[in-house]
C-alpha cells in the first residue's frame, strides 16, 4: 500500500502496459479538501528505483492533481528513442498534474465562494447552530457546476487537444522504440553494440 513517511513518497512497482492512460484526469475535490494555496509546477521526487528494476513505479494520489506520479523504468544502455520517449512521458505527467492540479484549486475555491454566497443571500451563516456547516440543494449545486463548466469549456477544449497530440507522438515513438528492439533481438545486437553505453538522465 501507497503511503508517506515523512515528506518521503513510498513508491510501488508497476509492470509496464502497451496502453496508454487515457483517463487520468483530477477528481474535484470537495470543499473541505480544497487546497489553500494555488498549485505551483511539479515538484520531481529524489526517488529512483533500482538499477535491477525493470517496471516503472508508482506513487500515492497527489493531494492536488488527485493523480499518481510514475517514475519511469531506465533500462540499462538506454537508446536515444527510449531516452526521448522517457522524458516526453515524464514532461507529459508534469502538464497533466499542474493543468489538473489548478483546476482542482480553482474549481474548490470558486465552490467555496458560491455556496457562501448563496447562503448570505438566505441570510445563513456557513454553520448551523450546532457547527455542522451547511449545504446547498442538488438543484442549487448544478447551477454551480453548469457555470463552471461553461467558463472553462474552451480551457478543457485545449487541453483535449493537446492531450491527443500528446498521446499520438507518445504512441508513435512507443512503436519506433518497439521496432528498434525487435531490430536488434532478430540482428543479434546488444544494447551496447548498437548504440555504445551513454548516459541516462
Amino acid at each position: 500500500m501507497n503511503v508517506k513517511t515523512g515528506s518521503t513518497l513510498i513508491f510501488r512497482s508497476l509492470r509496464p502496459c502497451l496502453s496508454l492512460r487515457s483517463s487520468c484526469r483530477g477528481h474535484q475535490q470537495s470543499a473541505s479538501q480544497a487546497p489553500k494555496h494555488p498549485a505551483k509546477r511539479a515538484e520531481r521526487t529524489e526517488f529512483r528505483p533500482a538499477a535491477t528494476s525493470k517496471y516503472d513505479w508508482i506513487g500515492p494520489p497527489d493531494r492536488l492533481s488527485n493523480l499518481r506520479p510514475i517514475i519511469y523504468h531506465i533500462p540499462e544502455h538506454e537508446t536515444p528513442q527510449e531516452r526521448k520517449l522517457r522524458h516526453l512521458r515524464q514532461e507529459t505527467e508534469d502538464w497533466n498534474h499542474e493543468f489538473w492540479a489548478n483546476q482542482n484549486f480553482t474549481f474548490s475555491k470558486e465552490k467555496e465562494e458560491y455556496v457562501r454566497s448563496q447562503l448570505s443571500a438566505k441570510g445563513l451563516s456557513e454553520r448551523d447552530d450546532d457547527g455542522r456547516k451547511r449545504t446547498l440543494s442538488i438543484e442549487e449545486m448544478a447551477v454551480f457546476y453548469k457555470h463552471f463548466l461553461d467558463k472553462n469549456i474552451a480551457r478543457h477544449a485545449n487541453y483535449n487537444r493537446e492531450w491527443y497530440r500528446r498521446n499520438f507522438t507518445i504512441t508513435l515513438l512507443m512503436a519506433r522504440v518497439a521496432l528498434d528492439n525487435t531490430w536488434r533481438t532478430l540482428t543479434g545486437q546488444t544494447r551496447g553494440t548498437a548504440r555504445g553505453k551513454g548516459k541516462t538522465t
